[in-house]
């Protein structure tokens, strides 16, 4: 008898600290912020190498796809939402130059997303104000003439047309 009630209060023990945890990782993940993730992907055959999320990804301020584009035979990040004060009193407004930087390349208008690397690198905006997100339709940042293609993993190498292998450990984890 005495055993049978050991197992018991064990297996209880065991089911109850399972139902804690559980309850502890949804209650966290919901605070949590997702942060984006970059591999390399790479070509047994040519030796072509990419630095690429593999596909649709998300960070704390904007969201990418991966693409494939024909006419420069390479992978990219193209970036597809942004988050963007929505008045110009707040953050890194367009017009505003902050200590004689300015937060994008102002020779390009508005209306064309940024490169992955240009909103990978911009600063964090103040949270005071309102913010809105853009949305910008898939381009090849090179060309907005060029054509191009959504490319997720696993899929062909852009160059020889055999599979890309992905690294198991991703290049860069950014927000």
């Amino acid at each position: 008898m005495g055993r049978r009630l050991r197992f018991f209060w064990i297996a209880s023990s065991f089911y109850a600290l399972e139902r804690f945890t559980r309850k502890w990782k949804n209650k966290c993940s919901t605070k949590r912020q997702r942060m984006g993730r970059s591999y390399w992907f790479e070509c047994a055959r040519c030796g072509y190498r990419a630095k690429v999320s593999g596909g649709a990804d998300r960070g704390v301020d904007f969201f990418v796809q991966t693409i494939l584009c024909k006419d420069c035979r390479q992978l990219y990040d193209a970036v597809v939402r942004l988050r963007w004060p929505a008045s110009p009193g707040t953050g890194n407004w367009p017009g505003k130059l902050l200590n004689g930087w300015r937060p994008f390349n102002h020779s390009k208008p508005l209306g064309q997303p940024p490169t992955f690397q240009t909103a990978l690198n911009r600063l964090r905006m103040r949270t005071d104000g309102i913010q809105r997100w853009l949305q910008f339709s898939l381009r090849c940042p090179m060309s907005a003439s060029h054509h191009f293609e959504r490319w997720t993993y696993p899929d062909k190498c852009p160059r020889c047309s055999l599979l890309l292998d992905k690294n198991v450990l991703p290049y860069r984890i950014w927000d």
